[in-house]
């Protein structure tokens, strides 16, 4: 699969721009996040560096045959209508596990939003796991890992430092993509 994601992303004018380690379990911030297309591309990008990434993905899309396929590539259901914490349950599977990576999309959709939400951050602290800084530039035709940041717990600062990696990312909407740091 490395292989073919690898042509894959060249056929499409993509390159990849990773200089740091994986770490053994991370929480992968993936920025900016305003298109569909940012979700194979991320993929793709993530199976060329031979690397395996779960992610978050509405319980409704888990409907024959999309819900095999989505567990297939690493898909966790999350069902919106239970008052579950995802952050518990992802700290859970954290703990559960000898190497998890989880990539988050902190916008949380593809539309613009006043702020970013603080879920991957959450989850992060609590399970104790740095996160991975990933971005997907268009202007660049390039993904990459800038670092591997470590939370403080001071949750503000912490945002502004991870926001600040993203200042010169091009989204595939640009005006779709907001830094505000706000809570």
């Amino acid at each position: 699969m490395r292989t073919i994601s690898i042509l894959l992303l060249k056929f499409f004018g993509w390159k990849l721009n990773v200089k740091v380690a994986e770490p053994v379990k991370s929480i992968i911030c993936v920025a900016p996040h305003t298109s569909n297309w940012d979700f194979p591309i991320g993929k793709l990008s993530y199976l060329a560096l031979g690397r395996e990434a779960s992610f978050l993905i509405k319980k409704s899309w888990f409907f024959f045959p999309m819900g095999a396929l989505f567990y297939a590539m690493g898909g966790v259901p999350v069902d919106r209508s239970k008052k579950s914490s995802v952050t518990d349950l992802m700290a859970e599977e954290f703990e559960k596990r000898s190497h998890f990576h989880l990539a988050i999309t902190p916008e949380g959709t593809r539309s613009l939003v006043d702020n970013w939400k603080m879920g991957f951050y959450h989850i992060a602290v609590k399970a104790k796991v740095p996160i991975q800084i990933a971005y997907i530039d268009y202007k660049k035709r390039e993904m990459g890992i800038f670092d591997v940041f470590y939370p403080t717990g001071n949750e503000i600062d912490d945002l502004k430092k991870i926001q600040h990696y993203y200042k010169d990312v091009q989204a595939r909407f640009p005006e779709k993509f907001n830094l505000s740091a706000k809570k």
